[in-house]
This record gives structure tokens, sequence and C-alpha cells, in this order.
């Protein structure tokens, strides 16, 4: 049997940690920006972690699991 491919637009988007969490980025930070205050653009910028309940689709996806 050929080898499991990774999904390509999960591999783009989410990376391992060292402790082997997965890290993402938070949408809505591409366009239409005038309207959202800075405060909110700023908290958009920094990235964030994958939700527990998420975890194991996505650990499927990238084939960790």
């Amino acid at each position: 049997m050929p080898k499991m491919k990774t999904k390509s637009s999960a591999k783009k988007r989410f990376t391992i940690t060292g402790s082997g969490k997965i890290k993402r980025k938070h949408a809505f930070k591409s366009h239409i920006l005038t309207k959202k205050s800075k405060k909110r653009k700023l908290r958009l910028t920094h990235s964030g972690l994958v939700h527990d309940s998420d975890v194991d689709s996505i650990k499927t996806q990238l084939r960790l699991k």
C-alpha cells in the first residue's frame, strides 16, 4: 500500500510546538481592516493554540496519529 499523504491545507496552516501542541494563526486579519479596532487587530496578530477538541482531527490530517 502507498504512503498516506498529509493534507496540504493543514500542512500550510498548522505547526507543531516543541512540547507537542499545535499552533495556529487567527482568522479575519487579511482585509477590511479599517472597521476593526487597533486592539482587535493586535490580538489577531498573535498566534494561538488549537482547541483540545480539534487536536485529534488535525493530527490525523498531518498524519501524526
